[in-house]
């Protein structure tokens, strides 16, 4: 690059700077009780600073006229604009850069600080969920004996049954057979009971072998399905029922009909399944940058949008093992009551999963100041001086965000105004850096 045009933007630079001076210190009026002159004092008060190491740090370094934030301890050009990096021409601490601010000033901008501490934080991952029936409590329904659907009481999948409630209606030789056997039973008891005159000895013998027998018949009809009420109308009325109503023992959501009117069944034949929503299944979509940090255990918050329900907590209890390869996608599972019914399978929840429950040092988000070239904060020292120091950010928890790197425990930083004292800061240090390389 010819010198001719680094000149040309060098002085371009050393106009622009006296700009952006006037204008921070233009909005800097605009505050109560701020003074410019306050800010842009920090050229001296600079100079003042004590470097975090001693003065370890301090050696000469090269710097790019149009981006003073790229600074090294040897020639070059710049990474972002090609420009030769200019030597500053003197020891120079980077880490020392900053303005003071005295604590009438502060008060007057509503400047607040905030520690540096350890919290305990978890990553939270955004996504949703679909609410499903809890497989566990799906249950089918089979006759117990061949014969015929007469009448189906379950019309389509999704129908609601209660406990009690007919399901079908069945028409069965071989149980009306039984009917009669049973019948003709209970008539040798009644003329036994009748005839009878002296209750001991083979009378009585007699009479508890009926009895017996009575139990088992009862037995085998409640194994195929006839319900008491059915068998107190064959003993009130001695007369067989062809059309054998058959009861829902548990209550649920009928998910699927395997048999239509008229059709012919045998105990191999499923009639109806049906599911308990007493509980059900939430599945969470996780995307492929979400999956490292699932882990089964996880606290999990559902909400409901809008429904007004109060949101519900609970732990994830396991991630699928597999992706789906169209949508790059897993998902994970989380269990839980639906007392109320009110969850219905299909609908979808918004799911906040508390990943990685750790202690971490923290400041306040506010604290933070993004970037394009990185992130960094205000450091506080003694006298109301204040420094940018660059860090390294982790996961976000609430108000905190993690700092991995660039600050220590006990340190304080600027939460409120950060944002001024870190654009004066850095004309402050362009005009020192600028002034050097003269």
């Amino acid at each position: 690059m010819t010198s001719s045009f680094v000149r040309t933007l060098y002085y371009g630079v050393l106009l622009a700077v006296p700009v952006c001076m006037a204008g921070v210190a233009y909005f800097a009026e605009r505050l109560p009780g701020v003074r410019s002159d306050s800010i842009v004092q920090s050229a001296q008060a600079s100079d003042r600073l004590e470097p975090l190491d001693g003065t370890a740090g301090i050696r000469k370094m090269w710097v790019c006229p149009m981006h003073p934030n790229i600074l090294q301890d040897h020639p070059g050009s710049c990474p972002i604009c090609g420009m030769d990096l200019v030597e500053t021409g003197a020891a120079h601490d980077h880490r020392t850069a900053g303005i003071q601010v005295d604590t009438a000033l502060q008060q007057r901008m509503g400047m607040r600080l905030a520690d540096v501490t350890t919290h305990r934080m978890s990553r939270a991952v955004h996504t949703y969920g679909n609410v499903g029936i809890d497989e566990t409590s799906l249950y089918s329904i089979s006759p117990k004996i061949d014969g015929w659907i007469r009448k189906l009481h379950v019309s389509a999948p999704g129908q609601r049954v209660t406990a009690g409630q007919i399901l079908y209606e069945i028409y069965s030789p071989e149980l009306v057979q039984r009917q009669r056997e049973y019948i003709e039973l209970l008539q040798r008891r009644d003329q036994l009971l009748e005839n009878m005159t002296d209750y001991s000895g083979q009378n009585a013998q007699m009479a508890a072998s009926l009895a017996r027998e009575r139990i088992r018949t009862r037995d085998k009809f409640a194994y195929a399905d006839v319900s008491d009420a059915t068998l107190a109308a064959i003993e009130s009325t001695r007369r067989t029922i062809d059309r054998v109503p058959v009861y829902a023992a548990r209550s649920g959501f009928v998910t699927q009909i395997g048999v239509r009117e008229g059709d012919y069944v045998t105990p191999m034949t499923k009639l109806l399944t049906v599911a308990d929503v007493a509980t059900v299944w939430i599945d969470i979509v996780l995307y492929p940058d979400q999956l490292e940090w699932v882990r089964e255990g996880d606290d999990v918050t559902v909400t409901f949008p809008h429904s007004g329900r109060p949101p519900l907590t609970g732990h994830l209890a396991f991630a699928l093992p597999t992706v789906d390869g169209a949508t790059r996608t897993a998902r994970a599972r989380l269990t839980v009551k639906n007392t109320d019914r009110q969850l219905r399978p299909g609908a979808f929840v918004d799911v906040v999963i508390a990943t990685h429950p750790r202690t971490a040092l923290a400041v306040p988000r506010s604290a933070v100041i993004r970037t394009g070239r990185g992130d960094r904060v205000m450091l506080a020292r003694e006298g109301g001086h204040f420094m940018p120091v660059p860090v390294e950010t982790g996961i976000e928890s609430g108000d905190l965000v993690e700092i991995t790197d660039g600050l220590q425990e006990g340190a304080r930083v600027a939460v409120s105004g950060q944002f001024l004292l870190d654009a004066a800061a850095s004309l402050n240090d362009s005009m020192q850096r600028m002034q050097n390389s003269r």
